[in-house]
Protein backbone atom coordinates (compact mmCIF):
# COMPACT_ATOMS: atom_id res chain seq x y z
CA UNK A 1 0.00 0.00 0.00
CA UNK A 2 1.57 3.32 -0.97
CA UNK A 3 2.08 5.89 1.73
CA UNK A 4 1.38 9.55 1.29
CA UNK A 5 4.69 11.11 2.27
CA UNK A 6 4.73 14.60 0.85
CA UNK A 7 7.76 15.61 2.90
CA UNK A 8 10.57 13.76 1.20
CA UNK A 9 13.76 14.89 2.93
CA UNK A 10 16.89 15.12 0.82
CA UNK A 11 19.76 13.38 2.58
CA UNK A 12 23.06 14.15 0.86
CA UNK A 13 25.21 11.23 -0.26
CA UNK A 14 28.34 10.58 1.83
CA UNK A 15 31.07 13.10 1.20
CA UNK A 16 33.80 11.96 -1.18
CA UNK A 17 37.06 13.51 -0.05
CA UNK A 18 39.72 14.18 -2.67
CA UNK A 19 43.42 13.46 -2.39
CA UNK A 20 45.19 16.24 -0.49
CA UNK A 21 41.95 18.04 0.31
CA UNK A 22 42.05 20.38 3.31
CA UNK A 23 39.94 19.26 6.28
CA UNK A 24 36.74 21.26 6.77
CA UNK A 25 37.06 23.19 3.55
CA UNK A 26 34.09 25.08 2.13
CA UNK A 27 32.71 22.03 0.28
CA UNK A 28 32.80 19.89 3.43
CA UNK A 29 31.21 22.65 5.50
CA UNK A 30 28.43 23.00 2.92
CA UNK A 31 27.94 19.22 2.92
CA UNK A 32 27.48 19.10 6.69
CA UNK A 33 25.31 22.23 6.68
CA UNK A 34 22.98 20.45 4.23
CA UNK A 35 22.90 17.32 6.42
CA UNK A 36 22.19 19.31 9.59
CA UNK A 37 19.51 21.48 7.98
CA UNK A 38 17.75 18.48 6.40
CA UNK A 39 17.81 16.65 9.73
CA UNK A 40 16.45 19.69 11.55
CA UNK A 41 13.69 20.12 8.96
CA UNK A 42 12.70 16.47 9.34
CA UNK A 43 12.51 16.83 13.13
CA UNK A 44 10.51 20.06 12.89
CA UNK A 45 7.99 18.33 10.61
CA UNK A 46 7.67 15.54 13.19
CA UNK A 47 6.91 18.14 15.86
CA UNK A 48 4.24 19.70 13.65
CA UNK A 49 2.64 16.31 12.92
CA UNK A 50 2.61 15.46 16.64
CA UNK A 51 0.81 18.69 17.49
CA UNK A 52 -1.74 18.00 14.76
CA UNK A 53 -2.14 14.40 15.92
CA UNK A 54 -2.65 15.40 19.57
CA UNK A 55 -5.28 17.97 18.59
CA UNK A 56 -7.15 15.64 16.24
CA UNK A 57 -7.01 12.52 18.39
CA UNK A 58 -7.77 14.09 21.76
CA UNK A 59 -10.95 12.42 22.88
CA UNK A 60 -12.49 12.34 26.31
CA UNK A 61 -13.16 8.62 26.62
CA UNK A 62 -15.75 7.53 29.16
CA UNK A 63 -13.99 4.21 29.66
CA UNK A 64 -11.02 4.62 32.04
CA UNK A 65 -9.03 1.96 30.18
CA UNK A 66 -9.42 3.75 26.85
CA UNK A 67 -8.54 7.06 28.48
CA UNK A 68 -5.44 5.53 30.11
CA UNK A 69 -4.33 4.02 26.80
CA UNK A 70 -4.67 7.36 25.03
CA UNK A 71 -2.83 9.20 27.81
CA UNK A 72 0.01 6.65 27.66
CA UNK A 73 0.23 7.03 23.86
CA UNK A 74 0.32 10.83 24.15
CA UNK A 75 2.89 10.65 26.95
CA UNK A 76 5.16 8.45 24.84
CA UNK A 77 4.81 10.82 21.88
CA UNK A 78 5.61 13.83 24.04
CA UNK A 79 8.71 12.14 25.52
CA UNK A 80 9.90 11.37 21.99
CA UNK A 81 9.33 14.97 20.93
CA UNK A 82 11.22 16.21 24.01
CA UNK A 83 14.24 14.11 22.98
CA UNK A 84 13.90 15.51 19.46
CA UNK A 85 13.71 19.07 20.84
CA UNK A 86 17.02 18.46 22.62
CA UNK A 87 18.45 17.06 19.38
CA UNK A 88 17.31 20.18 17.50
CA UNK A 89 19.24 22.24 20.06
CA UNK A 90 22.35 20.12 19.37
CA UNK A 91 21.85 20.61 15.64
CA UNK A 92 21.61 24.39 16.15
CA UNK A 93 24.82 24.29 18.19
CA UNK A 94 26.54 22.32 15.41
CA UNK A 95 25.36 24.91 12.86
CA UNK A 96 26.82 27.65 15.08
CA UNK A 97 30.15 25.77 15.22
CA UNK A 98 30.06 25.60 11.42
CA UNK A 99 29.66 29.38 11.23
CA UNK A 100 32.45 29.89 13.78
CA UNK A 101 34.82 27.46 11.96
CA UNK A 102 34.91 25.19 15.02
CA UNK A 103 32.86 22.38 13.48
CA UNK A 104 34.64 19.07 12.98
CA UNK A 105 37.25 19.58 15.68
CA UNK A 106 37.26 17.82 19.06
CA UNK A 107 36.31 20.21 21.85
CA UNK A 108 38.51 18.25 24.29
CA UNK A 109 41.79 17.85 22.39
CA UNK A 110 41.34 19.90 19.21
CA UNK A 111 42.10 17.16 16.67
CA UNK A 112 39.96 16.45 13.60
CA UNK A 113 36.84 14.47 14.48
CA UNK A 114 36.87 13.00 10.98
CA UNK A 115 34.51 13.05 8.03
CA UNK A 116 33.18 9.50 8.54
CA UNK A 117 32.45 10.05 12.24
CA UNK A 118 30.64 13.30 11.40
CA UNK A 119 28.68 11.50 8.68
CA UNK A 120 27.52 8.99 11.31
CA UNK A 121 26.91 11.62 14.02
CA UNK A 122 26.78 15.14 12.58
CA UNK A 123 26.43 16.69 16.05
CA UNK A 124 29.60 15.02 17.42
CA UNK A 125 31.82 17.30 19.49
CA UNK A 126 34.47 14.75 20.50
CA UNK A 127 36.90 12.67 18.48
CA UNK A 128 36.54 8.91 18.85
CA UNK A 129 39.43 8.68 21.36
CA UNK A 130 38.05 11.39 23.68
CA UNK A 131 34.53 9.95 23.36
CA UNK A 132 35.80 6.48 24.28
CA UNK A 133 37.64 7.89 27.31
CA UNK A 134 34.54 9.80 28.39
CA UNK A 135 32.44 6.62 28.16
CA UNK A 136 34.99 4.64 30.19
CA UNK A 137 35.00 7.34 32.88
CA UNK A 138 31.20 7.36 32.87
CA UNK A 139 31.09 3.59 33.40
CA UNK A 140 33.63 3.78 36.21
CA UNK A 141 31.62 6.47 37.97
CA UNK A 142 28.44 4.46 37.49
CA UNK A 143 26.97 7.24 35.38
Amino acid sequence: MPTNNDSQIHHPAPYQAHEGEEYMNDAQKQHFREILLAWKQELMEEVDSTITHLKEEATNFADPTDRASQEEEFSLELRTRDRERKLIRKIDEALERLEDDDYGYCEACGVDIGIRRLEARPTATLCIDCKTLAEIKEKQLGG
